[in-house]
Parts: C-alpha cells; structure tokens; sequence
C-alpha cells in the first residue's frame, strides 16, 4: 500500500517542502530510502525501525521503498524520521488517518521518543506560506515552532501519543504559547562600561560605532583594555526589533545552535572567533554549505582579537560581506546566499612584542618588523573600517579612582534615539543605519556645511583618502550629527570623523 506524508527540508535559510512516499508491497524484507538522501537518513531506517517496535506497534516484515521527493534535492538530517515513520504505520494501516494537510518534522530515538530537530523555524515559516492547517514537531520544539503565527502547532513527546492522536483516542495536545520576550534575555559575554577605568576617548569611539553600526579597530599595548571595552558594546547597542530577532533565530536554528529553552533570540550576538579559525568557519561553507561565523554574527559584533594573526588571505575573504552585508557560497550543485549584516570590531597590538610607541615600556622590535607586522592586514581592508582608535595604557591613579563610569544604560538610549532618528531617515529602503549607506543615500543625506568644506578638501589631499574613505568619512560625519540632533554636518562632526581614521604605518 502506498501512503504520502508531507515534510520539509531546509536549504540555506530556507525551507523546501518534501513529500514523504512510503510503498509497501509483498516480497522479501527490505528497507530502502531513495531521493538522494545523506549518511544521516539512511540511518533513519534503524531508528525508524527501533521506534516503530518500540512503540506498540509492528514494523512490517515486507519490501518498503521510501521515496523523498522532489528526488534531485539532497536530503541531509535526522527530521524525516517521524514523516517516514508516519508513512510505514499508514501504509501497513496499523494507523487510519486523513494526513494531507498536515506536515511532520521530528527525529525519533530508540524507544520512540521525538528528540530536538534543528531548522524548525524557517521549515515552520514555509508550512504556514504553504498554507498547511497542522505541523506536528517534538515537544522540546514546540516554543520555536510558535514563533510563527498563524495555523495550529501539534507537539507530542513520542510516536505513540502521535498515533493515538491521529487515531482519535486523545484529544489535540494544547497550543504552545508564544513566551513574552522578557523571559527569553539571554546571558551576553557583554562587560559594563562603568567599570572601566579611563580609555573615554575609546568609549567615546565605541559609542559613534554603536550609533551608526560603523566597523573599529582598536590599537595599543598588551592588557590596556582593548578585549574588555569590545565586551563591553554589546550592552550599549540598540535592542533588537522583532524582525532582526527572527532573522537571527533562523540562522541559529538552522545552525543548531538555538537551545530548546530559549527558542528565540533577543539579545544581538557577539562572536569572538580565535584566529585559527578556518576559512569555512568564517565566512561558511562546507560541502553543503552552513553559515559562518560572520552569519551568526548578523545583527551584533563580529570581534576579532590579535587581528593580524587572522592572516592575510582570511581577512581578504571578509571584504566583500564587509561591503555587501551578505556573502554568496557557490558550490557544484548550486549557490547559496547567507546574511552577514554585523559590526566588525577589531583589536591589535601594534607590533609583535606590543610595545610599539607605548610611553612606559621599550618595543624591542626593529622598524622593518613593525611595518611587515602592520601591513598584514591590507589597505582595500583598512578602507572599509570607518573607525581606528588607539587604546593607551592606563595610568595608577586612574586604575585606582574609586569613582564609576557613565552607566551604559544612558549611552544606549542616546544610540537608540539616533538609531530611531536613522530609521526614520531610510524609512521605505532597507537601510538601517548610517553604515549601510551608499553613495546616492550620502549624497542626499550627508550635507555639508560651507566651513567645513575646506577641511575635507585638505583632508583628501594630505591623508591620500580614497573615493570608499571619502564616503566612509562622510557617513560618521553623518553618524556624529545625529547623535547631536543636527540635520547638518558641522566643521566640529567632520573633525571628529578625520581624527579617528589611521596615523600609523599602514
């Protein structure tokens, strides 16, 4: 007997439905999944099989042929174990029921329990634009799942509750509700502003890049603050939207990396890879590729400590997500497009030992191995920071001043309110913030007053700025007015905007 099942698959960010046709017919046993399956859904049949037993029921001793269509899409993961367990108790009619507007996700143990499936949201989201009335998901799932409106979300904690479900013996499980967003805060590796002594040059910077989602570089000795004051901007950045925390959701979700008690993220992320990270690490890929560091930073802070240890041909691979707010995976069986709209923060010493131009404590480091040190990082690079700050070393006395720093709360809701002033200005685009401006958007929003034209003349000239770097000056000028409510930029914004680009050797 032949019965079909709906199910979904997930490519890139996205889900793809899959229609689960399981044929059982007279003959010696045998299991066999087709539709190009991976090693994970072949495995499926011992499961699949376990569970069925395992459950009260009889796994038929008969030539099963599970079908995964459309059969030219790879099939990779665990969650067609329920859809074909579904489909071999319908087909051997140990289970009557009318399943067509219904999808099943799920993976199933041993003893017919129904575990943990990554990707639920964006295969949810497709079910509901589908129009499918049901989706049943494990129970652990059931709180992502609600995450998307509309439609009903059947959850279950193993294939027996399911099948008495189906056959009219217990009623419908009740419906998961959507948790308020205040009990979802997650824990962030955010420090506190307050804390830290001195550097208010340094957070000064860290607020302008808040402000407009502009990329920094922070340069300076060892143990001046550099890793604690990147910590800290997280805390000083705007809350996300609803739409940012699903975006970020999905791409968790997708990556299994969303735990099942927080099913959605609220707080924007902070990424901190070590520089031994792989280029597929990075930027994604694989030979069915998944997102990258820079994706799972999308919405927060990519930070990258010991900069020039990344390498060369690692930070090159960042310039285009840099620019684009996305990165492109292109493999033999197809493209696929992940978002990668972050914050890069960067720290740096300024020499191999450190020490290079600190007042207190010699560099040892000769003048040549400075500059090789310095120009690992290239110059196409360089140009799509907006932001370069050095990090001094802090004196005793402010080390030891008892006093607190302005409290972070008050630099966000200055950042907020010019990210609320920016987002009135790009309303009807899909800009965000000052950052993502291109040149048409700068040159109808970056005016500049007649003062401050010279300075940014001479300033082309002596720095050698190239077009990219005049533009990027122009948008934290841009950034900078907002934060002091001016619709014009002032000689003052500009200025500020010139003295945090480079003064070293690169």
């Amino acid at each position: 007997m032949l019965a079909k099942v709906m199910s979904c698959a997930t490519v890139g960010l996205e889900g793809v439905m899959v229609e689960v046709e399981v044929d059982i017919s007279p003959g010696l046993p045998a299991f066999t999944v087709v539709g190009l399956p991976d090693a994970a859904v072949q495995e499926a049949r011992e499961r699949v099989r376990a569970a069925i037993r395992n459950s009260g029921f009889t796994f038929p001793m008969k030539r099963i042929v599970v079908n995964l269509a459309p059969a030219d899409l790879k099939k990779a993961g665990p969650a067609y174990d329920l859809p074909i367990a579904v489909g071999i108790l319908l087909g051997s009619e140990q289970v009557s029921a009318e399943v067509s507007r219904t999808v099943f996700l799920g993976e199933l143990s041993l003893d017919g329990g129904l575990r943990h499936t990554t990707g639920i949201l964006p295969m949810v989201a497709l079910t509901r634009e589908m129009g499918f009335s049901d989706i049943v998901v494990p129970a652990n799932d059931a709180r992502e799942a609600a995450l998307v409106e509309g439609g009903q979300v059947l959850s279950f904690e193993t294939l027996a509750q399911l099948a008495g479900y189906l056959q009219g013996d217990i009623p419908a499980p009740e419906q998961p509700c959507k948790p308020p967003a205040e009990s979802l805060r997650q824990e962030q590796p955010a420090g506190n502003l307050a804390y830290v002594k001195g550097q208010e040059h340094v957070k000064r910077a860290l607020e302008v890049a808040a402000a407009g989602g502009h990329n920094i570089i922070m340069t300076g000795p060892p143990g001046s603050g550099k890793t604690m004051l990147a910590r800290c901007l997280p805390s000083i950045l705007p809350p996300m939207t609803n739409e940012e925390s699903l975006e970020v959701t999905k791409i968790y979700s997708i990556s299994g990396l969303l735990p099942p008690d927080r099913p959605l993220v609220t707080q924007r992320p902070f990424r901190s890879p070590h520089y031994t990270v792989s280029n597929v690490g990075l930027v994604g890929g694989g030979r069915w590729p998944r997102p990258g560091e820079i994706s799972l930073s999308h919405r927060g802070v990519l930070f990258l400590d010991e900069l020039p240890e990344f390498g060369h041909a690692l930070l090159e691979l960042l310039r285009q997500p840099l620019e684009d707010k996305w990165i492109t995976i292109s493999r033999a069986q197809g493209s696929l497009t992940f978002p990668a709209n972050f914050m890069l923060v960067g720290a740096m010493n300024p020499c191999p030992c450190g020490y290079y131009g600190d007042l207190v404590k010699q560099c040892t480091c000769s003048p040549g191995l400075v500059s090789r040190y310095q120009k690992r990082i290239s110059g196409p690079f360089m140009d799509r920071v907006d932001i370069f700050v050095e990090v001094p070393r802090v004196d005793y006395d402010k080390l030891t001043d008892d006093r607190l720093g302005e409290e972070p709360g008050r630099v966000q809701d200055r950042v907020t309110r010019t990210r609320a002033r920016q987002h009135q200005r790009f309303r009807g685009t899909l800009l965000t913030c000052n950052a993502e401006m291109t040149p048409s958007e700068v040159r109808e929003f970056c005016q500049v007053e007649d003062s401050a034209q010279s300075l940014l003349k001479a300033a082309m000239h002596q720095l050698n700025l190239s077009a990219r770097a005049f533009h990027r000056i122009l948008k934290l000028s841009r950034t900078i007015a907002d934060l002091e409510d001016s619709d014009i930029i002032r000689t003052p914004y500009l200025a500020e905007a010139l003295q945090y680009r480079p003064r070293t050797l690169f």
